[in-house]
């Protein structure tokens, strides 16, 4: 925790100019009363100059000189995901609290290890998987809840895109770590956030890339110890697809844009009974701008995070045990 003494606002360095950060994070910060962008570093001197102009901060050349500075708090890392994990030690080793952007890691033991050094040297370590921080989804949890759908008997969702351009950096898997790290994750967090965090892999199918060697996409099937099943899909060769289902002994509950809703966006929750169909429009939210202010939080007043630490935990186990299950078919 900073002292309220030292500073009233968390002063923000950025390691790397990805696109997520121009277009949603950086814009966030940006607007928080509790955060100060103060430097961009990226590899790049022009790229570094043109993030900085636009957000605000110094440009920076390379991501060691950033994690140098003394006027910078915290950083956030929306590197590709395999280089994720050296430069979060790196960030902890120099004292800085640390966002990261989804996958923390590419593994479970690294993740654990990285989590438990942050509580060591008392810093913040959070993994910014955002649409946690969006209301929609506590909306959702209530209605399950109170008995909509009846008991839940299953979850099914999925996240795909249409193909990127090639030399996309989700087709180098020694450094993007392909499309089940990137767009698989979203779906197994939401099992998890769902259907809690007891889930076995029944099976999976991942569909590998003979010239990259990259996943390019597959489906997964997980169960509860009651046997509720999860159906997840992901990849990058179809058409956008960003929804989850929930199927209950009564009835069926949708919603669609569930992981990257813009700020704007007002969900329209759909609740399907044999003999009757109710929509529910839910309040705009801000997920990214959420997240942001936890985070900042976290660090100015002792938020406390666990719950995520432990989420975070979770995942990686899943996506790990995931893996070590699928069926690979290059294509």
């Amino acid at each position: 925790m900073i002292s309220a003494s030292t500073t009233d606002r968390l002063r923000m360095g950025v390691l790397g100019c990805a696109d997520i950060a121009w277009r949603r994070t950086l814009p966030a910060m940006a607007a928080d009363p509790l955060t100060e962008v103060v430097a961009v570093a990226s590899r790049e001197p022009a790229k570094a100059a043109r993030f900085a102009a636009r957000h605000g901060g110094e440009p920076v050349t390379g991501y060691a000189a950033l994690l140098e500075r003394d006027d910078v708090d915290a950083v956030y890392i929306p590197l590709p995901a395999l280089m994720h994990a050296e430069w979060i030690e790196r960030a902890l080793l120099a004292g800085k609290h640390v966002l990261v952007e989804k996958p923390m890691t590419g593994g479970h033991a690294e993740t654990r290890r990285l989590l438990a050094l942050a509580r060591e040297r008392g810093l913040v370590l959070l993994e910014n998987f955002m649409f946690l921080f969006h209301s929609q989804h506590s909306a959702v949890r209530k209605l399950v809840a109170d008995g909509a759908i009846g008991e839940l008997r299953g979850f099914g969702s999925a996240f795909t895109i249409p193909p990127k351009p090639p030399g996309d950096i989700r087709y180098l898997p020694a450094v993007g770590g392909g499309a089940f790290l990137d767009f698989g994750g979203y779906p197994v967090r939401a099992a998890l956030h769902f259907l809690g965090s007891d889930l076995d892999v029944v099976g999976a199918v991942f569909r590998r890339d003979r010239t990259s060697g990259s996943v390019l996409s597959g489906s997964v099937l997980l169960c509860t110890p009651d046997g509720v099943p999860a159906e997840l899909t992901f990849g990058m060769e179809h058409s956008y697809r960003n929804s989850y289902h929930l199927a209950g002994s009564t009835g069926r509950l949708l919603l669609d844009r569930v992981f990257t809703p813009p700020e704007s966006h007002q969900p329209v929750l759909r609740v399907v009974r044999q003999d009757h169909r109710e929509e529910f429009v839910l309040p705009a939210d801000h997920q990214f701008a959420n997240v942001v202010g936890a985070f900042a939080q976290a660090v100015l007043a002792g938020g406390d995070l666990r719950a995520h630490d432990e989420g975070t935990i979770r995942q990686a186990d899943l996506m790990e045990r995931v893996t070590a299950a699928a069926r690979v078919v290059t294509v």
